[in-house]
């Protein structure tokens, strides 16, 4: 990982890497699951991708972040918003999602069942 050039896509992706809760790590320690990324003919670094266990809590967290307080502090609509923008983002399809989800917004996998059927129904 030399030169400005490198250094500069490196820069570059960064943000999208960890925007997505994954890892730069040098393209000599890349493992089979991660991706190479190549730069002006060069491998320039290796992006290890998360579990999709990982992704869920990462996504949580950015989402408190955004919204500026815990997720189960917000209002009722509010939560009804992270529900469905989760729902967009493959959130329950992972294993246990529903359950993480409801946890984070402080309500019972119930509540996070009638907000999904609940947007179906609209």
């Amino acid at each position: 990982m030399t030169g400005s050039g490198q250094e500069s896509f490196i820069a570059a992706v960064k943000p999208l890497v960890d925007a997505m809760g994954g890892e730069l790590v040098p393209p000599d320690e890349a493992g089979p699951d991660d991706v190479v990324l190549s730069w002006e003919g060069a491998d320039a670094v290796a992006v290890r991708l998360p579990q999709l266990a990982d992704s869920l809590d990462h996504i949580l967290a950015a989402m408190e972040r955004k919204k500026g307080k815990p997720l189960a502090d917000l209002d009722r609509k509010a939560k009804q918003e992270v529900v469905r923008i989760l729902e967009v983002r493959g959130a329950f399809s992972v294993r246990h999602g529903v359950e993480t989800v409801a946890s984070a917004l402080g309500v019972s996998r119930f509540t996070v069942y009638n907000y999904l059927n609940r947007e179906k129904g609209s």
